[in-house]
């Protein structure tokens, strides 16, 4: 009988990146071209906002936001040494990076050759501003795939009943962000990650995936006409739970040991048009979360796809898919830490389903 540890994480990118270019992407935010008008005047900010952006803009308080976002990446580590797993599946979202308007599949599970060298410091962003290792624009990060895993979930998946798509090869040099970023944090200390990965992609974007081309902050910076209809919506949260729910009967029939992580944060301010795209939703996240915490996995089931959106949660379809495997195995959760934040972008919560 497989054995199937559950964790919750972040794959937040200004963890990725230098103190000072963290601190300076909250700024780009508030003087974007679309931003509110309202927080031009910090007089109506309100106090958590702040007390966060201090009287050195922000800079103490972003520290602090990432050294506990590094402690708990050290611990969620520690708990994958402990379970030592056959493999990791992650649960993340591809931002326009490999699915484009050639195809936007609701869900993919990668079965990745044995090994992946990923070059994370190619990337604009990091080319620009540097790293927060301060390691070589060439520098290798190895990742283990796993394709007889990959085989054995997606065969699975459709024979009980989920048309699931599957993938060999990526179509470009990197793994999307939310799964490299989850897996550079989880090696915050670099000792190499030993494990082998599946990825387990999910169209979180949905019908803005193709319109914003991936940039979550595209509202703020662009005026995004919407051409006819909208593209098709993504996987609702329910379809999401219950491909949860398949995953953890398969993976509790198989032979393997394995580690399930959905990775992001929830509401994202410049996601949310409930905020004015300028704040996460806190409201939301606090209902989600007491939620969660109490195991009431009817509540997320429940959310709408217009809710999520609204909300700027378009990223926690990810984390459905772990509440329905979850819930398929009776488990509640272990909030480790909950980060809410008025400033950097998205409130993080980390979490965890021991054994």
């Amino acid at each position: 009988m497989g054995q199937i540890l559950g964790i919750g994480t972040t794959h937040s990118p200004p963890l990725s990146l230098p103190e000072a270019a963290a601190v300076a992407y909250v700024h780009q935010a508030l003087n974007a071209p679309n931003a509110d008008p309202g927080y031009k005047d910090r007089a109506s900010w309100p106090k958590g906002m702040l007390d966060e952006m201090g009287a050195d803009e922000g800079a103490s308080a972003s520290k602090a936001h990432r050294a506990r976002m590094v402690e708990n990446f050290r611990k969620q580590r520690r708990m994958l040494d402990e379970f030592r797993p056959d493999f990791v599946m992650i649960f993340g979202d591809d931002q326009y990076e490999n699915f484009k308007e050639d195809i936007i599949p609701p869900f993919c599970v990668y079965g990745l050759d044995d090994e992946l060298e990923a070059k994370p410091w190619t990337r604009k962003r990091y080319v620009e501003n540097g790293n927060a290792w301060s390691e070589a624009q060439g520098w290798i990060f190895k990742v283990k795939g796993h394709r007889e895993g990959a085989k054995y979930v997606t065969s699975e998946l459709i024979r009980r009943g989920v048309c699931m798509p599957y993938a060999y090869k990526l179509k470009e040099a990197l793994l999307p962000h939310a799964f490299l970023n989850t897996l550079l944090y989880l090696d915050y200390d670099r000792a190499g990650f030993p494990y082998p990965v599946i990825p387990f992609h999910v169209n979180c974007y949905g019908s803005e995936v193709l319109k914003t081309k991936g940039g979550h902050r595209a509202h703020l910076f662009q005026t995004l006409e919407q051409q006819g209809l909208p593209d098709p919506p993504g996987p609702s949260a329910a379809m999401c739970m219950d491909v949860g729910a398949i995953l953890a009967k398969s993976l509790a029939a198989s032979p393997y040991r394995v580690a399930l992580i959905a990775s992001s944060s929830w509401s994202h301010a410049a996601l949310s048009s409930n905020t004015k795209r300028m704040i996460p939703d806190h409201e939301a996240d606090r209902r989600m979360l007491e939620a969660f915490k109490s195991g009431d996995y009817g509540y997320w089931r429940r959310q709408t796809t217009e809710q999520l959106v609204a909300a700027g949660q378009h990223e926690i379809y990810n984390w459905m898919l772990l509440a329905g495997a979850m819930d398929e195995l009776k488990r509640k959760p272990v909030i480790d830490d909950y980060l809410e934040t008025w400033l950097f972008q998205s409130s993080k919560i980390f979490a965890s389903f021991r054994l």
